[in-house]
């Protein structure tokens, strides 16, 4: 069996059971020195400063002023080495790239309802130094998820505290609202319990190479239970972020590819390329725990042969090179188990209590997924006609194309377990019990919901109404 590393670094990021998905530091809060006029035009910019004060995004194309006046920092940007401060100046300029070009689609959206045009000529002095801080980390020069928007833009406001949300805030803002504060922060907050999540995976994996069934169930009862904390974290996005306030910042977190709508032929970097680029935006869709998971569990199997899976696996590269190569590892070792996958060396040591623990993480993998779907019923469809996500995947089936693979898993993983018989365990039982009991109910709602929204007109209400109907709200305990 090929063997996962201890942990896979960059120096910033340690993936792995001491950290998990989260920095292995807490990121820099401000830049200095040189770096003062990129830091004061940061703090200038969003929409709202608070005490009734307004930044340069508030008022139409007052950034471009701002950015008018900003140094090319090139320069002195070319000589670092610290990651902490390549990854703070990467976080700068990936805010600044999104606010200078999208700024008027913002506008227009206030004006009008609907996004406008973006900006597409990033001028030299963001540029350059973008591009070369963006080479350092070996990402694209994009507002991305780990380095930039979430996993590397928080700070504590208690240090003495913990990364639930509410003592979390944002480094760098677009809006300077609370919603969009509560938003991202509660990435972070869900990823507080990474480390458990990774450490039963590589526990799960250990046991099984020895082929100690009782260890792999106890293991994955782990991976289960702390699927289902972070579960119960993640629906706290309907307190932490108000859904009526989504647009307050949204457009600023697009990405140029798949929103031809807004960039045209896509964004010309001066002084760096002569031909336009094109990036796919900032997603949650970029966050490791549930691509761990899908890999982990065998869900990846499932995924259909379509665009929908290859936009997918193009979000991979949207990653640090240190969770690329961890997932790549990952799914070498879950292949080389018997029969390749997790669920079938469970089946072939007769371990049906295992099987009911991985379709509990399976259902909880569905949560995860259904949640983010309704979400994205309340937060993008009730708010806008605009029927891109920021990463540039249609919003009505992207998810969607996800549920229906782990769903197919769902139901061969009971139909294994009902093979080998009566399960002893109780908490393992009562899983397989709710889920025989429920699947059917999940299939339904999807496809309730996928016939109202594939019609030409339709109310987003009525959609999201249904997951009422069918008892699987997502503010619901589970």
């Amino acid at each position: 069996m090929p063997t996962l590393q201890p942990n896979y670094a960059d120096g910033f990021f340690d993936v792995g059971t001491e950290h998990g998905f989260l920095p292995s530091a807490l990121p820099l809060e401000k830049l200095e020195g040189a770096y003062l006029p990129l830091q004061n035009l940061l703090d200038n910019m969003p929409v709202v400063l608070g005490d009734n004060k307004f930044g340069y995004l508030h008022t139409p194309n007052a950034i471009a002023t701002a950015v008018d006046e900003l140094p090319n920092l090139f320069e002195f940007v070319k000589a670092e080495n610290s990651i902490h401060l390549i990854q703070a100046l990467f976080r700068g300029y990936s805010f600044l790239a999104s606010a200078y070009t999208l700024e008027p689609s913002f506008q227009h959206y206030r004006e009008s309802g609907n996004y406008g045009k973006a900006r597409n000529i990033l001028p030299p002095q963001i540029a350059q130094p973008f591009c070369a801080v963006a080479e350092k980390l070996d990402v694209y020069p994009w507002l991305d998820y780990h380095y930039a928007y979430s996993l590397g833009n928080f700070r504590k406001k208690d240090k003495s505290l913990g990364l639930e949300w509410s003592n979390l805030d944002m480094c760098v803002r677009f809006s300077g609202q609370p919603d969009e504060v509560g938003f991202i922060m509660l990435h972070v907050d869900i990823n507080q319990h990474s480390p458990d999540l990774v450490g039963s995976v590589y526990q799960t994996l250990k046991a099984l190479k020895n082929n100690d069934q009782e260890e792999a169930s106890k293991w994955l009862e782990i991976n289960y239970s702390t699927m289902k904390h972070m579960n119960e974290r993640r629906r706290e996005m309907w307190k932490a972020s108000r859904w009526q306030n989504y647009n307050d910042f949204r457009i600023f977190i697009m990405g140029v590819k798949g929103n031809e709508e807004l960039f045209g032929d896509g964004v010309i970097y001066t002084g760096v390329w002569d031909e336009p680029k094109q990036f796919r935006g900032q997603t949650g869709a970029q966050d490791d725990i549930i691509p761990m998971e899908d890999i982990f569990s065998g869900v990846i199997r499932y995924y259909p042969q379509n665009e929908l899976t290859k936009y997918l696996l193009d979000l991979r590269t949207y990653r640090p090179k240190c969770i690329q190569q961890f997932f790549i590892d990952l799914e070498e070792t879950v292949k080389s188990l018997d029969e390749q996958s997790l669920a079938g060396m469970l089946f072939k040591n007769k371990n049906g209590e295992g099987l009911c623990f991985l379709l509990g993480i399976l259902e909880e993998i569905y949560h995860f997924r259904n949640g983010h779907w309704q979400f994205v019923q309340k937060y993008i469809m009730a708010n806008t006609p605009y029927a891109k996500a920021t990463g540039g995947t249609p919003i009505t089936s992207w998810l969607p194309n996800q549920l229906k693979s782990v769903m197919r898993q769902m139901n061969d993983v009971i139909e294994m377990i009902d093979k080998l018989g009566n399960i002893q365990n109780e908490k393992a039982n009562k899983i397989l019990v709710e889920n025989k009991n429920t699947l059917e109910h999940k299939k339904n709602l999807l496809e309730e919901q996928l016939s109202l929204v594939h019609q030409k007109e339709f109310s987003a209400d009525k959609v999201f109404e249904l997951n009422k109907n069918y008892g699987l709200e997502d503010n619901k305990k589970h």
